[in-house]
């Protein structure tokens, strides 16, 4: 397991969320906070965009996996609608939530609340090499669901 350095920059009137960070030692993600001023109150079915008050610049070769926290999820329905969303090397905006209540009553979101993990990984890309066959499989053109539930 390797460290690398994300430089983080903070919204002016964010500077009182915490930074993320790791909970334990053997956590693979970070929690990322809410920022809104007031409460946010999302409704069964709704989305909402919800600002993490934070910037970062990652090293290219990199990505951030922003996933939804299984606590909420179980708990209330809350989830992202993009899941897992994708910060790119090269993205310097803020970061933001596109959060859905799959749950069954109202959820407030409250300042500091946290509400998804970051994860970040690095990147392998491909090369892309046209040709006019591929090797066979067992499945081959079998479609979606195909290999059962057993």
């Amino acid at each position: 397991m390797g460290t690398i350095k994300v430089k983080i920059k903070r919204k002016e009137d964010a500077k009182d969320l915490p930074i993320p960070s790791y909970a334990t030692t053997g956590s693979s993600g970070v929690d990322l906070y809410a920022d809104v001023k007031d409460n946010v109150i999302i409704s069964p079915g709704e989305i909402k965009l919800v600002s993490c008050g934070i910037y970062i610049e990652l090293p290219e070769g990199y990505e951030a996996q922003i996933r939804p926290r299984s606590g909420l999820a179980l708990k209330h329905g809350i989830t992202l609608v993009n899941t897992p969303g994708t910060i790119d090397s090269d993205y310097r905006g803020l970061i933001n939530l596109i959060v859905i209540n799959l749950g069954r009553e109202d959820f407030n979101i409250e300042r500091g609340h946290r509400m998804a993990q970051m994860v970040i990984r690095d990147i392998t890309r491909a090369e892309f090499v046209e040709t006019d066959g591929l090797g066979e499989t067992e499945r081959a053109h079998g479609g979606f669901g195909h290999t059962g539930i057993r």
